[in-house]
């Protein structure tokens, strides 16, 4: 898990928004999520439309999304929600850790992937990190989901600086600020810059994005 930024959570408890087609899947998860003190979870949804009426009305702090879903799937809601003003964070919950709907999701902005058989404890602090503004960066699975897929082509966008793709490479091996402060020798400001300056230059919403472009794109061998 690797930060995005270092913020603190405003009050309150972490409004969650479940998705899936599957009753018996939201129950076990809003059982889990219920049970902490700083979690609510405001609503439930059966597919992606129904997702985006109830986050419009709700605005969850973080959506948990499962992707195979009848009429708008879990990729389409993803794109969907990220476009409401002050749009929730998207964790996609999968059964499957090398779907290539996960890769999609990821590429649309999805702040980070659990798995269906994850442990109640690592749900609860998925939706944790994402609520605190980080995401979830797991380099290894990410690579193993980008190897089967060709490379889009050559990287087209902006310039990157020689520093900027250091640090990129450094993201996308899951190192945390600090840890590329130092291995660059740099002061861990200076890493945040240009982690900024990398966001914004490849259109990144963080460093989980900005992993799959770069590897996508072949600006990092994955």
């Amino acid at each position: 898990m690797t930060p995005d930024a270092d913020r603190d959570r405003p009050g309150g408890p972490v409004r969650v928004l479940l998705v899936d087609d599957e009753p018996l899947v939201r129950q076990g998860m809003r059982m889990i999520l219920q049970a902490e003190e700083d979690m609510v979870v405001i609503g439930e949804a059966g597919d992606g439309a129904e997702a985006l009426i109830l986050a419009r009305r709700e605005r969850p702090d973080v959506v948990c999304m499962d992707v195979r879903m009848p009429d708008i799937d879990g990729i389409r809601a993803t794109e969907l929600l990220l476009r409401l003003p002050d749009p929730p964070k998207v964790l996609v919950v999968t059964t499957f850790e090398h779907d290539g709907y996960v890769l999609d999701a990821l590429l649309v902005g999805a702040s980070g992937f659990l798995l269906k058989r994850a442990s109640a404890a690592q749900m609860v602090q998925a939706v944790r990190t994402l609520a605190d503004g980080d995401s979830l960066l797991f380099p290894e699975a990410v690579r193993s989901l980008l190897r089967p897929r060709a490379r889009t082509g050559a990287y087209i966008g902006p310039d990157l600086t020689a520093r900027e793709r250091e640090v990129l490479e450094a993201v996308a091996r899951g190192a945390s600020n600090a840890e590329i402060a130092g291995q660059l020798i740099l002061g861990v400001e200076t890493v945040r810059t240009h982690v900024a300056s990398l966001l914004r230059k490849l259109g990144a919403r963080d460093r989980t994005q900005a992993t799959v472009i770069a590897y996508r794109t072949g600006l990092v061998d994955p």
